[in-house]
């Protein structure tokens, strides 16, 4: 494509862009009741920018280019990927397609350990005989979904983008201004989908607001033979004052190593200090092991004040869609921006019409907290009531050594939705926490709230 037509796509007639043309595969489109505010398209489509290639910009793109919307995919460092411990729920290897072969370990065992090394076997019976946690690589999964958005449509643009011309009109374009090997370049869109990550420059200049970060840091380590047979199809996950002030810190097996890591809200400044904690707790599981590889990354801990301005629209960590308590953010990320991309193509009737503000509220922003709202509210109470001190994550421990428990937690966490348990087994738990809790001298106001919160779901 000659460098002038992809300058400003806005006036270059479609014909001559290289976008493949897709029919879409699983988006049926619905009437809308077309305005002035909502002009016909005239020889051309939609066209969406998704700044951000993980899998929230990467599954936002493929649902665009399937849906007949000329896509452009930016994405500035192809090679990398965000630090993460890699974990996705079942669930998401069927509704995203994940081929069997890009993961590394699938996970049926997992342990919890106290402040005080109380260890609880979580899953080694609670777990189905066809369940299981997978692990993989960011850096494989993140590749192979911005492969697949291409072979979909999508454009991909390795750049960095580096300012947003906001349109002074609801009609005029959004102008991007990226690099590309050091050349200064623009792209003219109708619409953007800002998927980059926690520090997300979209959100700065659409003024979305701030929100607190957490940091995480963990180190990849190879080690001895012996020692990864423990780790075979184990995680770990360690809590307590000496490994996180506020969070946990783990142990997750990939395919030729495991994945060493903390992370923390409060104390951010000593995230060191917690990973050397979390070191000298495993320090006989890893012994002989070798660092090849140190990452450190924030991570959002609750959602933007403002996640739809205009004409752009933020998904995964951009918007702040990782939940407390177990921290996960891939699954919630990519489907974010597949819900986003479909919202679009309902919104344009797969491209034919300009979309506004009150439709990307509408078909995505509405959509999604329908879905999620709840889910992330409850887990937020539940981190408040039990990772505010190493009693209370005695008891949470203690907790979780119910196999009633167990089961609610995997119902939840590998199909993405509030289970639904039963009543009797529900107040017997909840005894079961409060005595936990007594025992520990922790009974207050977030334990009340999450017990309300438990029988109304």
């Amino acid at each position: 494509m000659a460098a002038s037509q992809l300058q400003n796509p806005l006036k270059t007639p479609s014909s001559q862009l290289s976008i493949k043309k897709h029919k879409p595969c699983f988006l049926k489109p619905r009437r809308l009741t077309v305005s002035a505010a909502h002009p016909h398209l005239n020889g051309r489509k939609l066209r969406v920018a998704v700044i951000g290639g993980g899998p929230a910009g990467s599954s936002a793109a493929e649902a665009l280019a399937s849906g007949g919307i000329e896509t452009f995919l930016f994405e500035r460092s192809p090679s990398t990927a965000k630090p993460c411990g890699g974990a996705i729920p079942l669930c998401m290897v069927d509704e995203f397609s994940i081929p069997h072969h890009l993961i590394d370990r699938h996970v049926t065992k997992m342990k919890i350990i106290s402040p005080s090394n109380l260890t609880v076997d979580f899953g080694s019976k609670s777990l189905r005989a066809h369940e299981s946690i997978p692990m993989l690589r960011r850096e494989v999964l993140d590749a192979f979904l911005r492969t697949r958005a291409e072979s979909a449509g999508a454009q991909l643009i390795p750049s960095l983008v580096t300012h947003l011309e906001i349109p002074a009109s609801s009609l005029s374009p959004y102008i991007i201004h990226h690099t590309v090997n050091n050349s200064r370049k623009t792209l003219a869109v109708d619409v953007i989908v800002g998927a980059d990550g926690a520090n997300s420059k979209v959100a700065k200049f659409i003024k979305a607001g701030n929100y607190t970060c957490a940091i995480a840091f963990q180190e990849r380590i190879r080690l001895p033979g012996e020692k990864m047979e423990y780790y075979q199809n184990l995680a770990e996950m360690y809590v307590g004052n000496d490994v996180s002030p506020d969070f946990y810190a783990w142990v997750f097996p990939k395919c030729d190593h495991v994945a060493v890591g903390t992370g923390t809200v409060c104390g951010k400044q000593d995230i060191k200090m917690y990973q050397r904690g979390i070191k000298q707790r495993v320090k006989n599981k890893i012994k002989g092991g070798k660092v090849i590889k140190v990452e450190a990354h924030p991570i959002p801990e609750h959602p933007r004040p403002v996640r739809v301005r205009g004409r752009v629209a933020l998904v995964g960590d951009a918007a702040g869609y990782v939940t407390k308590c177990s921290g996960e953010g891939i699954y919630f990320a990519a489907k974010s921006g597949r819900m986003c991309g479909e919202g679009i193509v309902r919104a344009s009737e797969g491209g034919e019409w300009m979309i506004s503000e009150d439709d990307l509220k509408r078909e995505y922003l509405m959509e999604w907290d329908k879905k999620y709202v709840s889910t992330f509210r409850f887990l937020d109470l539940l981190q408040r009531v039990f990772y505010g001190s190493n009693e209370a994550r005695e008891a949470l421990v203690e907790v979780c050594g119910s196999e009633y428990v167990q089961r609610m937690t995997f119902d939840s966490y590998l199909y993405k939705k509030l289970a639904k348990g039963d009543r009797w087994e529900d107040l017997k738990m909840v005894f079961g926490t409060f005595g936990s809790l007594m025992r520990c001298k922790i009974v207050g106001r977030d334990m009340a709230a999450f017990n309300l919160q438990l029988f109304h779901e």
